[in-house]
């Protein structure tokens, strides 16, 4: 699962499309040893016979579920069943139903059997029950919104622009909602579903569609086969009104579930799924293990994506128009992450929860692997850092990557199992060599498949391969916490030609990391590089030189997972750019010569960056630009002038626009006009914000040609921007409509202090009671789990509202006023408005 948490980036925290630790936990749970779930039953095949009532968003089912005792003989099953209505519950003889006893305490089904049953005898048990998610009372989590299990998305059709849809959410153990099961990572099943659905909508579940029966009543039966066993966790049912658009894999189907509207960009959205299948089954050496593979697009999902076996499902943020597509797909690192996961988590499963690196890492670090294949080194180091910062901001110092002590095992999809967890392979990938890493997932693949597994698998693989002992790394980074921070200084003794390095281990208590790192000495272009290993408190490493060092680059290879301060000179780092080449050199180098932009050199370095090989350096020396200092502005503004009109990136050529709008120069006015068309959101976006600088009556008369048009993101947000500052109520429908149609995330979240202050302008009662209705109803669609963080966050905005209406009543129109005020109160209050 890739989780995007939208509510923490709203109060101030940086999370990258990854979930922060949750705080409000029980302090003594922490002391809990969270063990492995002890197996006594196992599963072996669940057959369902599913029903929808969307009028009650009930689903009636009747599961018959195989088992068999692990190894101890038992004459008793305890199933997790939670918030079920069960009406009858039996064993399957060869001819006939008997009635067991059994205890139901509305979470767990005890049950009792018929007889004495040892290892490897099955036995079947049937149960009649009615499901009712919405009636069920269940904690979810920051990243999981409310483990309700089954979703029913607008089921009477009341709202016009929502479509009618169902779809589940097993992850961690909610999949026992909708079908009584053992609801554990560590337990496998094979798996078959009917489901009956009304015949004009289609439906998604794990394995192959067998067949489809048509029913008198207007349904239809879907019969879905899963005959390789996998996790009760990733069952997975979705039905609604979509387009299918096919694609292949080795002759297995790859299909794309999305609305309507989007089926003629659904392969520029998910094309590159077939491309990815056959690169992550090279670099593994096992080929895509399911017998198809569907991604379904949802809406009201707020989890990120979810990789049921053989189903993925994604939240509707997935689904882009052609022009936001032309600014790049936001979703892809997602799409190649749930992927991933169909081999680090569904064929191989992470036993218990406390090992959930066992997923998450691998699917996090596989945004890096398929960056760096799909688009150059630059492109997955960049990717690579970006979740490295993800971690360090997240302040998780305390957590081991694998904890067995937690509040709640929601608790572990955090910036550790994600971000970190992925760091970490990729320095263990640095360590091996690639050949030894990815021969050491071969055979962690391949000796675990269908089964569950504790990290100690993964180390036992890669020393077989490698022949190298790891349990000091294992020890270091997955059974400790923390990272190093470094301090780094240079000496140089030019009477005794020699450099010394000291690097420090500064970070607080007293635990130390043994770290290996590269070390490159450069004189002009060439370098000779030595390898050396950090064990202590304070290491000096000494090198001889016949002519003095231009860089000396510790961590050459920039792969270790610290926070450092690198005292290098401005000449080393603008060396390091020059000659030393990687991402993160060039990265470095650029951040080291924004700090110094009075210093004629690093604003050099600077103007050549803007013309570096990788967009993303080029777009990330934009944003350090100090263009209020006079010297910085007038040597950047060539080259900032030719990047707006030349750029070729979409996201660059924004930047450079917006930057360029600063200068404030009506000659170039024409050039963002020009820009208005341009098939980016962004750059139209950029140059519309540009002309509000240049020529703020006219940049009203081209959101007047605009805004009937369609428009997201940078372009949506500036034309509310506009119309919102004119101040007048003539466009409050465009505003609103746009508001409304923000999905759930961090765009609205930008959008809404804006927006609350339109609202708090508006004279007219109706309109005022509509704009208060959608700022409500935003809140109340933030997960339940993260009500009690985003209260304050709209409390905020709406007692802002509330000031300025109270500062109104001494106006000639206080009535409305009053009324509008009530309203407001009435609404904060939670009570229904007279």
């Amino acid at each position: 699962m890739k989780k995007c948490l939208f509510l923490l980036l709203c109060l101030g925290f940086l999370l990258v499309a990854h979930p922060q630790v949750q705080n409000n936990a029980d302090s003594s749970l922490k002391k809990v040893y969270r063990e492995t779930y002890t197996r006594i039953n196992d599963l072996v095949h669940t057959k369902l016979e599913v029903r929808f009532d969307y009028a009650k968003a009930h689903m009636h089912g009747k599961a018959f579920i195989t088992l068999t005792p692990h190894f101890y003989s038992t004459d008793s099953l305890l199933l997790d069943a939670k918030g079920m209505e069960i009406h009858k519950l039996s064993l399957v003889s060869t001819n006939s139903l008997s009635p067991l006893k059994y205890r139901y305490d509305g979470i767990m089904l005890n049950i009792t059997l018929n007889r004495l049953y040892k290892a490897g005898e099955k036995y079947t048990i049937n149960i009649d029950y009615t499901a009712k998610p919405n009636e069920l009372k269940v904690k979810g989590s920051a990243a999981i919104a409310d483990a309700k299990g089954l979703y029913f998305i607008n089921p009477n059709g009341e709202d016009k622009e929502t479509p009618t849809q169902i779809w589940t959410q097993g992850e961690t153990e909610a999949t026992s909602v909708w079908c009584p099961t053992i609801d554990k990572p560590n337990q496998k099943t094979t798996q078959e579903i009917y489901m009956t659905v009304p015949d004009k909508y289609v439906s998604l579940s794990n394995g192959k569609l067998v067949s489809q029966k048509k029913n008198a009543d207007g349904t239809r039966t879907d019969y879905w086969n899963m005959d390789q066993p996998h996790a009760p966790y990733l069952f997975f049912m979705g039905v609604g009104d979509y387009a299918v658009v096919k694609d292949s894999y080795k002759g297995k189907e790859v299909s794309y579930y999305v609305e309507k509207e989007y089926a003629p960009v659904a392969r520029k959205i998910f094309g590159h799924t077939p491309e990815m299948m056959a690169f992550f089954s090279k670099i593994t050496g096992v080929d895509y293990p399911w017998v198809k593979y569907a991604q379904m697009v949802a809406r009201d999902y707020v989890s990120g994506a979810m990789e049921n076996t053989t189903a993925t499902l994604h939240q509707e943020n997935a689904q882009q128009d052609a022009r936001e597509l032309v600014d790049g797909n936001q979703w892809e690192s997602t799409i190649a992450h749930e992927l991933f996961h169909q081999w680090f988590g569904n064929l191989v499963t992470a036993e218990s929860w406390s090992n959930l690196t066992l997923n998450e890492s691998f699917a996090n670090y596989s945004e890096t692997l398929w960056d760096e294949y799909k688009y150059g080194k630059d492109a997955g180091a960049a990717q690579n850092y970006t979740d490295m910062q993800g971690y360090l901001n997240s302040k998780s110092n305390a957590k081991d990557l694998v904890r067995f002590k937690y509040g709640d095992k929601e608790d572990m999809f955090d910036a550790v199992s994600y971000n970190k967890g992925g760091r970490i392979l990729h320095m263990l990938r640095n360590y091996l060599g690639d050949s030894a890493f990815f021969k050491g997932l071969n055979l962690y693949l391949t000796a675990n498949k269908f089964k569950a597994a504790e990290a100690h698998h993964l180390r036992l693989a890669l020393e077989e391969v490698s022949g190298k002992d790891l349990n000091w790394f294992f020890n270091q980074w997955y059974f400790g916490s923390g990272h190093p921070e470094l301090d780094i200084t240079y000496t140089y003794d030019d009477n005794a030609r020699k450099v010394s390095v000291v690097v420090k281990q500064i970070q607080p208590g007293n635990r130390l990391f043994k770290l290996p790192l590269a070390i490159d000495i450069y004189n002009g272009p060439d370098k000779s590089r030595q390898n050396v290993w950090i064990e202590d408190k304070e290491h000096t490493f000494t090198f001889n030189y016949t002519a003095r060092p231009d860089l000396v680059n510790v961590d050459a290879n920039k792969v270790l997972l610290c926070e450092k301060k690198d005292n290098k000179s401005l000449e080393n780092f603008i060396h390091q750019y020059k000659y030393a080449g990687n991402y993160m050199d060039r990265r470095e180098a650029i951040e080291a010569c924004a700090k110094l932009q009075d210093d004629p050199r690093a604003v050099e370095l600077l103007k050549t960056s803007l013309k570096d090989n990788f967009h993303g350096l080029r777009n990330y020396t934009l944003t350090l630009l100090d263009l209020k200092k006079m010297t910085v502005k007038q040597a950047m503004e060539p080259i900032i002038s030719d990047l707006a009109r030349n750029e070729k990136k979409p996201a660059v050529k924004a930047k450079a626009i917006s930057l360029l709008g600063t200068y404030n120069k009506p000659e170039y006015k024409s050039l963002f006009v020009s820009a208005l068309n341009d098939s980016s959101y962004s750059v139209s976006g950029a140059a519309l914000e540009a002309i509000t600088i240049v020529d703020n009556a006219g940049s009203l008369e081209e959101v007047r040609k605009l805004k009937n048009k369609p428009a997201k993101g940078k372009l949506a947000e500036t034309i509310n921007q506009v119309l919102i500052e004119s101040g007048t109520e003539e466009d409050f429908d465009i505003i609103a409509r746009n508001f409304k149609r923000l999905p759930l995330g961090q765009e609205k979240i930008e959008a809404l202090p804006v927006f609350s202050e339109y609202v708090a302008r508006v004279n007219d009662i109706e309109k005022f009671k509509k704009g208060v209705d959608l700022i409500i109803d935003f809140k109340n669609d933030v997960p339940a789990a993260q009500q009690t963080e985003a209260n304050p966050f709209f409390e905020m905005f709406l007692k802002g509202i509330m000031t300025k209406k109270l500062a109104a009543l001494k106006g000639s129109n206080a009535g409305d006023v009053q009324q509008q005020i009530d309203y407001l109160k009435a609404k904060m209050e939670g009570k229904k408005p007279i």
